[in-house]
């Protein structure tokens, strides 16, 4: 007999592979995971053992039918007992209290918990215990406090009594606050089995996209009106009965910007490698983002019929990441499949309801709708339309939420096909209206009532423009020493970017073997060229700090950076970026200057003047420039020289500033290698006081 694998044999036994790997363990045979091989003797041992199982189960079960009755009493008898035992126990020392001062004070009814404000009053709070006020006050001077009938005591205070009396005393929260910071756990029984979430992610050009659609068309029936398909974002395929839900946004989106915000979108990321291609920059960039997730990745080695080919090579490639493939007695699931020719599509969905099966994905869908927005848009017709994911609970038609600072109630539903929905369970996507104003991508929406979501709207709106006004900083290196010293900083997080792969090497390992007992340096994230936005992102989420090496951040990358408050370092010497790191944890970096940028200009043609030397045409596309700024030159991210304006002219005159959206003529000093296409980035030293 061939040997057969772990969930191969769970389908055969109708069990769930983790079933079959519990069975397995408690035999002793050893199986790493759920794609491990079982010989015949294994196969022949769990058999074995499943038959023994069900002989004497059977017998208890036709025992249990006879004396049905009998205990079904007896039981009832117990159950009666006990409540009374509890209730007398419960309440024994506060009932004797009450008893002993009977004509002072009547008796209340014990209670076993109770919620107060930070501060209480002796004589409400004896009231609310139920006990005598008098014994309350000689509680509190055995600890310590004199405290007389008509005075507070804090919450600390009262929870220590509280105990003495067996009762449990917790801080009551505001409504709104309380649904907004905490989400409710869900007892364990209410879960239910949920589709899972997938984020399909890759390089450029390696087919990501083709999978996509041949999976959306392979196994989502499109019955839109005249067979339009609806993109809302996402959508659900159907593979044996059970669903998959497919995120069809940027991967990096959707684990950066929703993360950033302390949200788990995906489940599962589907790493998308060409076979003929192998590992690139981007593919490499996904790995850092799924690991920094923590999600489970399954690779598609896609274009497996070109001609060139090789697979074997991809697996290497990917094992220099972290990535091994379980063939090669790793964890990381490997399917070889051809988007084109619409091969091995069927195994990588089967992997991914396996994967879904071990991680034991659930959900309540009894309970108020919680989950995230996935994208939005502004339709003239039918105005803010927001694509949601569920995650748990049911979503309903007239449901009040609450998204970020908007409110809103749901107006209408439709599903991933275009058709209208009453309700939208978890993990899955739906297209809602009725929200008061566009909610970002990544933000969580919650379903409370209706005075509740609206107030907790306004109040966050409150909070957004206080926090727009006096921006709370994230981790840089000026303030590391400072977090370190109040025990909030532990590790140093830092996304490495440069010109070439070399210097990222140097510098990574030099920043890492820079770690010391206090904190240690992590390396999230490192690659070759210009700082872009998904770095910024990725920072965000993860509370880096970004160093660049000879590469500047693009336009989109700056402004993000502004607005997440991430630190940007630049250099042109690699030790100078490890000493400066080196000495933001030993507390002495003292900047006294700092870069502030003036503005870009993008050059449209260059001019050869005797005796002058190249002189650029160039249009501002940002901010202004003036004729004392110190200027850099950008060419495809990498900056290749940084200098002073020697001449500023509008026409023939010579001029002290232009701005934004004019054309001028500049010359570099000492500098003629100017070319088409070149960014000229304009920035001046400001002087910054100390902190002391």
């Amino acid at each position: 007999m061939a040997k057969k694998r772990v969930y191969e044999f769970a389908k055969e036994l109708k069990l769930s592979s983790k079933q079959v790997m519990k069975l397995l363990n408690d035999l002793n045979i050893e199986a790493k995971s759920h794609m491990s091989t079982l010989d015949e003797e294994a196969v022949a041992k769990v058999k074995e053992h499943l038959r023994k199982l069900e002989q004497p189960q059977k017998e208890v079960g036709e025992a249990s039918k006879k004396k049905a009755v009998k205990p079904k009493q007896h039981k009832e008898k117990v159950k009666r007992k006990p409540k009374k035992e509890k209730k007398q126990k419960k309440g024994g020392k506060l009932q004797k209290v009450a008893k002993n001062k009977k004509k002072e004070q009547p008796s209340q009814p014990a209670v076993s918990e109770i919620e107060i404000e930070e501060k209480i009053v002796v004589k409400d709070f004896a009231e609310m215990i139920g006990a005598d006020a008098t014994t309350v006050i000689k509680k509190l001077m055995e600890l310590g406090v004199m405290a007389a009938l008509n005075q507070e005591i804090d919450f600390d205070t009262a929870q220590i009594v509280g105990a003495e009396f067996g009762v449990d005393v917790k801080q009551k929260q505001p409504e709104a606050e309380l649904q907004e910071l905490e989400d409710i756990e869900d007892d364990p029984e209410s879960l239910e089995e949920r589709p899972p979430v997938v984020t399909v992610m890759g390089h450029v050009d390696h087919g990501k996209t083709s999978l996509l659609d041949v999976i959306r068309k392979t196994n989502v029936t499109a019955t839109e009106a005249g067979g339009i398909t609806q993109h809302i974002g996402a959508y659900q395929a159907e593979v044996d009965g059970k669903k998959i839900t497919f995120l069809d946004t940027p991967g990096h989106e959707a684990f950066t910007t929703m993360r950033a915000r302390g949200a788990q979108a995906t489940d599962i990321a589907v790493l998308v490698v060409a076979a003929d291609d192998g590992v690139m920059p981007q593919t490499v960039e996904a790995i850092n983002h799924a690991k920094a997730a923590g999600v489970p990745i399954i690779v598609a080695i896609n274009k497996i019929d070109k001609p060139d080919a090789n697979p074997e090579r991809v697996k290497q490639e990917l094992t220099e990441h972290g990535l091994v493939p379980e063939e090669w007695g790793g964890d990381t699931i490997c399917v070889p499949v051809s988007a084109l020719k619409k091969e091995g599509i069927d195994n990588l969905l089967e992997m991914i309801l396996l994967v879904a099966e071990m991680e034991e994905l659930k959900a309540n869908p009894n309970r108020e709708a919680r989950g995230i927005v996935i994208e939005t848009q502004l339709d003239k017709g039918r105005g803010p339309v927001a694509t949601m994911l569920v995650q748990k609970g049911t979503l309903k038609i007239g449901d009040s939420l609450v998204v970020g600072s908007i409110y809103g109630k749901v107006r209408a539903m439709m599903d991933h096909k275009g058709k209208r929905v009453k309700e939208a369970g978890p993990s899955t996507p739906v297209e809602v209206l009725g929200l008061s104003d566009l909610p970002e991508a990544g933000e969580i929406f919650q379903v409370m009532d209706e005075k509740t979501a609206r107030s907790l709207a306004e109040k966050r709106q409150e909070i957004k423009r206080e926090e727009e006004l006096q921006r709370k900083s994230k981790v840089s290196l000026d303030n590391l020493f400072s977090n370190l010293e109040s025990g909030k900083v532990k590790e140093l997080n830092i996304v490495v970017k440069g010109d070439v792969q070399g210097s990222v090497e140097a510098l990574s390992q030099s920043l890492e073997q820079a770690s010391t007992d206090e904190v240690k340096v992590n390396i999230i994230h490192k690659g070759v060229g210009a700082i872009s936005e998904t770095d910024v992102m990725l920072a965000s989420a993860s509370k880096a700090i970004i160093i660049g090496f000879n590469v500047r951040p693009d336009t989109n990358a700056r402004k993000a950076a502004e607005q997440e408050n991430i630190d940007i370092r630049l250099y042109r010497v690699i030790y100078e970026a490890i000493d400066d790191v080196k000495a933001a944890m030993a507390g002495l970096l003292e900047p006294e200057l700092k870069e502030e940028i003036l503005g870009q200009a993008e050059v449209r043609a260059t001019f050869k003047v005797p005796k002058v030397g190249t002189i650029a045409g160039c249009y501002v596309t940002e901010g202004k420039v003036n004729n004392n700024a110190q200027v850099r030159i950008v060419r495809d991210g990498v900056v290749i020289h940084e200098g002073k304006i020697e001449s500023l002219k509008r026409f023939k005159d010579d001029v002290r500033e232009v701005a934004q959206g004019y054309e001028c003529g500049i010359g570099i000093e000492n500098y003629n290698d100017i070319k088409e296409g070149d960014i000229f980035e304009f920035y001046t030293f400001k002087e910054i006081k100390r902190e002391l």
